[in-house]
């Protein structure tokens, strides 16, 4: 059986990157989705291209930093498909990227709600409908930074990203007993568009021991073992997909 075959599954900043590979994979593993993202035009193309591979997804396009996006893609899936069982919890953003110092109020607002206030209106809105569903699985998209490491100029990033293991801990200790799993996934650098260009994606890979950064499709391919029955017994935890970075610091060659 398909890992997450007849599970109905959120899958945020679903039109590029992580999510795109991550929406992808889940209905080529069962799941049906409603798929959230900014960008409507490359939304509903991802949407259009898994119906066509024979897969089940909506779109829903919109902004995760306000409630009303968040509260709109439970309702839509659980009028389409009569339950909530996953949340893959993906959209973030870099921000500007300068010494802490250098940041404007307004850029730490930015990077903050981008990454942890929309992680909490998420979970906010999807864990009554779990709730009423006997339980679910929630999976956060964190990173290296700010967990095993801090970068020059990622200040607010690093923080966002940290308060999300704390996030975790706190709905696993609200709802666990309810059957809600809830985790981060700590990504190391990943090839997609918040990687910025082929010499900064050249400098990330040199931070990883196995000297390069991730395709979307692992990264992906963590979230959907957080997401499925494999994984009944992870919970509040961080599972670290970072090519070996935190486990060692490596020198960077040449």
């Amino acid at each position: 059986m398909a890992l997450l075959e007849g599970k109905s599954v959120i899958v945020t900043g679903a039109s590029s990157g992580i999510g795109r590979a991550a929406a992808q994979m889940f209905a080529a593993e069962g799941a049906r989705l409603v798929l959230v993202a900014r960008g409507a035009e490359r939304l509903e193309n991802v949407t259009r291209g898994i119906a066509e591979a024979g897969g089940s997804a909506l779109a829903c396009a919109g902004d995760v930093t306000a409630s009303e996006t968040n509260d709109r893609a439970v309702a839509m899936a659980l009028e389409a498909y009569g339950r909530l069982d996953g949340a893959f919890n993906n959209a973030g953003t870099v921000g500007a990227i300068r010494p802490l110092a250098e940041l404007g109020r307004e850029d730490w607002d930015e990077v903050l709600s981008g990454n942890l206030t929309s992680a909490f209106l998420a979970a906010r809105a999807q864990v009554p409908a779990m709730l009423a569903g006997g339980g679910g699985s929630l999976v956060f998209t964190g990173s290296f930074v700010g967990n095993s490491v801090g970068l020059p100029g990622m200040g607010a990033y690093a923080a966002a990203k940290a308060g999300l293991r704390g996030l975790v801990k706190a709905l696993a200790a609200d709802y666990a007993h309810c059957g809600i799993r809830a985790n981060a996934l700590l990504a190391g650098g990943t090839d997609t568009a918040m990687a910025g260009g082929e010499e900064h994606k050249a400098w990330a890979a040199q931070l990883h021991p196995v000297r390069r950064i991730a395709r979307p499709e692992e990264i992906a391919g963590a979230a959907l073992f957080l997401l499925s029955d494999l994984a009944s017994f992870v919970i509040g935890s961080e599972l670290w997909a970072d090519g070996g970075n935190a486990a060692t610091k490596v020198q960077a060659p040449g």
